[in-house]
């Protein structure tokens, strides 16, 4: 009985360090532990943004953005623009003089040929035949006027002896006379044998290029025959017609009428490129009265074939320089139903409109009456601009860089 009550019943012994070992609040309760790291993060923002010092902000720009240009003094060249067409000085088609067999072409299509190069041949024995005819027949009748000659002699000698009659002698003069013309006759027809055994050599008559053959070797050619065997075509120098306005041409014949040579410039269809630079050669005598317009002959040396036959090009006559003007840029004039104006900038960033006369524009530039060397213009930004408003100027953009290209004739320069 002592010793089972000393034995303390099993199923409620507990260990002597369990109280130590007891869980913390935060741990058995995680959403705790989150609100509190995010309660500290809120303190520490609003600590940091309010003891920081406010950004001033940056006022917003007022008035109206526009770019802007200067006036300047310069030289301005003044030119008159037309449609022209290239056409070369020389054109000439070969034809055969002579009938026969085309035995021979000596060139080749597109050749560069020089002044009497020989180009084809015609079949020349039937002409050196007649040639050689016309040979025996004037061998033979010299031979006749020679023997007439001596018996004319002997006539003389016996006519004064008193052996032989008046009449006798004068037949024998007479005969000696129809000898000299068959002779003669003779030399003509032997002249015109020769001439046709030459035209059986086809030569050039120009110096050019030679365009698509027209006859092969082994046909039969017409004496001179409307197609032509080939065509020739000088290229240097070449010519440009083009038309000016009867409007201006009294400027254009005070120019040249002092002696001055105009000098003219063929650009392309889009008058960007300039193909080639040549002179004014002349004006054609009268104005189409159904154009209003006189014809113009231009002449380029056209050293490296930049223009072709019957190519189509604007052409750009140079008529005269105005030195010394005041020169605005193109793009701040503006126009209304009265007259032309421009924006002129104050100093107090405002604008005010003045009114200008054109002279003449070329280019990028304007010769213009009515505004000072130096002062500043608006190029640009015109849509809510007005006399007074209040502008901002841009800073002017980097120019990018320009392809390679052959620019047009300066239109103005300083």
């Amino acid at each position: 009985m002592k010793e089972q009550e000393t034995q303390a019943p099993r199923g409620n012994s507990s260990r002597p360090d369990e109280g130590l070992r007891r869980r913390s609040p935060l741990k058995r309760h995680p959403v705790l532990a989150i609100a509190a790291l995010l309660g500290i993060l809120l303190c520490a923002w609003a600590l940091i943004h309010l003891f920081s010092k406010p950004k001033a902000r940056k006022a917003a720009p007022s008035g109206i953005p526009v770019s802007t240009g200067f006036a300047k003094v310069g030289s301005i060249d003044i030119y008159l623009d037309a449609l022209g067409t290239v056409i070369p000085v020389y054109t000439v088609t070969l034809t055969s003089r002579v009938a026969g067999e085309l035995t021979q072409v000596l060139y080749k299509e597109g050749q560069m040929v020089t002044k009497n190069e020989l180009l084809a041949v015609i079949d020349p024995r039937p002409y050196t035949a007649l040639l050689t005819q016309a040979q025996g027949q004037l061998d033979r009748d010299q031979a006749l006027l020679k023997n007439a000659r001596l018996d004319l002699v002997r006539y003389q000698n016996a006519f004064e002896q008193h052996a032989i009659p008046e009449q006798q002698l004068a037949t024998q003069q007479a005969l000696v006379e129809q000898y000299v013309g068959v002779v003669e006759l003779d030399q003509g027809n032997l002249a015109s044998a020769q001439v046709n055994v030459d035209y059986t050599r086809i030569v050039s008559p120009i110096e050019g290029q030679v365009g698509l053959r027209s006859v092969d070797p082994g046909n039969i050619v017409a004496a001179d025959g409307t197609a032509g065997l080939a065509t020739i075509t000088q290229l240097k120098p070449i010519t440009v017609i083009f038309t000016i306005s009867e409007d201006d041409l009294s400027e254009v014949t005070e120019q040249t009428s002092t002696g001055r040579t105009l000098k003219v410039y063929a650009l392309d269809r889009a008058q960007q490129h300039r193909l080639a630079e040549g002179t004014l050669i002349t004006l054609d005598n009268q104005i189409n009265p159904a154009t209003g317009t006189v014809r113009a002959r231009a002449q380029f040396p056209n050293l490296k074939n930049e223009l072709f036959p019957n190519q189509f090009v604007n052409a750009r006559l140079l008529v005269k320089t105005l030195s010394g003007v005041d020169l605005v840029p193109a793009a701040s004039i503006q126009r209304n139903a009265d007259a032309a104006f421009v924006y002129v900038v104050q100093p107090d960033l405002t604008v005010q409109s003045k009114d200008v006369k054109i002279i003449a524009t070329e280019g990028e530039f304007s010769a213009v009456s009515g505004v000072s060397p130096g002062v500043q213009l608006v190029t640009d930004g015109f849509d809510k601009l007005q006399g007074g408003s209040k502008i901002l100027v841009r800073e002017p953009q980097p120019a990018a860089a320009a392809p390679e290209a052959a620019p047009p004739p300066p239109a103005a320069h300083e």
